[in-house]
């Protein structure tokens, strides 16, 4: 794996008060919708957002997810939601790090795992497609 490249996105978010729970802090539920703003970013940064996924003939369903809740978030406050592509040969793994906008202070971390799903198909790929390593500026293996 070529660990000297770096695919990232940051964004920030303002919590509205419809995130609450009755406790008056963020729901958990919705930090997967955070997640899923910067994943969002970060994939359009590469050109393969989830209308290019689908014109390349490719879902990619989100597998697996991890959230690690440090501090709770609550009612207007900044939220800057990092995303980085930390694994891409074999399935997507994105990294997340939700932070304070004002502090910087760690809030939560995270990540989810999506794999390619042969829309055509609906088989899933065990080596991601050629298609990724393209977005990504990479060579794809003889194999994808």
């Amino acid at each position: 794996m070529n660990t000297q490249r770096r695919w990232q996105a940051e964004v920030d978010i303002l919590i509205p008060f419809h995130d609450l729970d009755p406790m008056e802090v963020v729901w958990h539920g919705n930090y997967a919708r955070y997640f899923e703003i910067a994943r969002c970013a970060l994939l359009q940064q590469i050109d393969y957002d989830y209308p290019q996924m689908r014109d390349s003939g490719y879902m990619w369903p989100v597998v697996e997810m991890s959230q690690h809740f440090v501090r709770p978030l609550r009612y207007q406050q900044t939220i800057r939601v990092a995303a980085e592509i930390i694994e891409w040969e074999n399935r997507l793994k994105i990294r997340y790090v939700i932070r304070d906008a004002t502090t910087g202070d760690r809030i939560t971390r995270g990540y989810t795992v999506q794999v390619a799903v042969h829309a055509g198909t609906m088989e899933m790929r065990f080596i991601s497609p050629a298609i990724l390593f393209e977005k990504l500026g990479l060579e794809p293996p003889c194999d994808a």
